[in-house]
């Protein structure tokens, strides 16, 4: 809540209030009128531009006058008899006293023609819900351009290779006129066109191998493996719609078409990730304030807690049985006071075999077929036994704590680009691990009113 008491002649504190518990706010209000311009944008939009971008705790008001006069002796009014022209605008500004240099140090260049005043204002309570990000913004505005796009006689080789490169695990599937008639997936390549292993290791797994994976790609066609009919959205609907339609869906990525349904770009939840680190103000300076927030989030309120461990001197046969029969393909390596210690992926058990052509084979045969152990030596096997999960582990984590924030969480997850991201108490204990779908769902969800269950 904001508290606090402007020091205006005649005015007295509320009753049962005291000075000093009120907070100090300041009014900014612009007096200007319709045909002023900061370069070729009217001045209400730089201002309103300007004052979003400063990401504060701050409020702002348009107004337009009936009428008016200004000191070059124009006279404007609104009555039908009199053609209306210039009429004349005020802009409303609140801001919290501590950020007014920070407001005002932009706003005199933008104001052209006009007056910029300041008072003292007396503020009783500040209240804001906190939102995902916001409403106005279209699918265009946050979409990728210009994707990457298969047709449907492609190979499938050429749409493994495109998403090796790429840092998404999904491609659109056109027609001859650029619509999208599917979608090919690292998962579609696993299910249905033959591929043994994610992109992810297979880029890991050596370059005779991989080429002779891309052979055998290269005999079947796109067609014969996406999916269809794809889930689409249009670019200019609101980008509130596309994500409830991803959610509905259970999709990572939705085509983007225009007006004629064709493919113009692609939605995919770091696209809408890098939309909220952008837009989200910063909720920890407004608390600091004492603004009172609503429906904000935090890390422990998606934390998924049903993450296998453990401890680190179990065997890697073990650990690579784990993270088969876990979705998350990850374990989380842990002492006895449920200290943790590190984490091991799939990926790290590939760098831990990469001298060793021999074990990297066995160890990728027992990732993609962990049934099937004919054909490799009893030593690679003993090794596996011998091998302690602190020997693979990584060391070099990045964890969050339980009372984080969403928008936080979702920053530190997109600038490192990753899926997943362990979570530890404030002693350093591990509760779980937090991931991209979560973040959406409760995100989005209880911004917006709703309770998404989490995955």
């Amino acid at each position: 809540m904001l508290r606090q008491q402007a020091k205006q002649p005649g005015i007295e504190p509320p009753l049962g209030k005291e000075e000093d518990t009120m907070l100090n706010y300041k009014a900014i209000e612009i007096f200007t009128d319709e045909k002023a311009r900061h370069g070729k944008k009217p001045v209400i939009d730089a201002v309103l531009h300007y004052i979003r971008g400063l990401k504060i705790a701050a409020r702002c008001i348009v107004t337009r006058g009936i009428a008016g006069c200004d000191e070059s002796g124009e006279m404007t009014t609104d009555r039908l008899e009199i053609l209306s022209f210039n009429l004349p605008i005020r802009i409303y500004i609140i801001v919290p006293a501590a950020a007014t240099d920070q407001v005002l140090a932009g706003l005199d260049e933008l104001i052209g023609s006009g007056v910029i005043a300041l008072h003292d204002l007396q503020v009783v309570s500040h209240k804001t819900a906190s939102t995902f990000f916001p409403r106005q913004l279209q699918v265009r505005d946050v979409m990728t351009a210009r994707p990457e796009r298969v047709t449907a006689d492609s190979r499938l080789s050429e749409a493994a290779r495109l998403l090796l490169s790429s840092i998404f695990t999904g491609l659109p599937v056109v027609d001859e006129q650029g619509r999208p008639i599917g979608v090919i997936t690292q998962g579609d390549l696993i299910r249905k066109g033959g591929l043994p292993l994610r992109l992810g290791l297979l880029s890991a797994s050596g370059r005779d191998d991989l080429e002779a994976i891309m052979h055998d790609l290269a005999q079947r066609r796109v067609a014969e493996a996406m999916s269809s009919p794809p889930v689409l959205i249009a670019e200019e609907r609101p980008l509130t719609e596309a994500v409830e339609r991803m959610l509905a869906h259970d999709m990572k990525r939705l085509p983007v078409v225009d007006a004629a349904g064709r493919l113009v770009g692609m939605l995919s939840r770091l696209d809408i990730f890098r939309t909220v680190m952008r837009e989200a103000p910063d909720w920890s300076a407004f608390r600091a304030q004492e603004i009172t927030i609503s429906n904000l989030r935090t890390v422990a309120d998606i934390l998924r807690r049903d993450i296998h461990t453990v401890g680190p001197e179990t065997p890697l046969d073990k650990v690579i049985q784990i993270i088969n029969d876990n979705d998350i393909q990850r374990v989380a390596v842990v002492n006895a006071e449920g200290l943790l210690l590190g984490l091991i992926a799939d990926r790290d058990l590939l760098r831990y075999f990469q001298p060793d052509p021999e074990g990297l084979r066995y160890l990728l045969a027992r990732l993609t077929r962990p049934f099937r152990q004919d054909g490799f030596t009893q030593e690679l096997d003993q090794r596996l036994q011998s091998t302690r999960a602190e020997q693979v582990m990584r060391t070099d984590i990045l964890t969050v704590r339980e009372d984080m924030l969403i928008d936080e969480a979702v920053r530190i997850m997109t600038e490192k680009m990753l899926k997943r991201l362990p979570v530890v108490d404030d002693q350093g204990r591990f509760r779980g691990m937090i991931s991209r779908d979560s973040l959406l769902r409760t995100g989005y969800g209880h911004a917006d009113g709703r309770d998404q269950s989490l995955s």
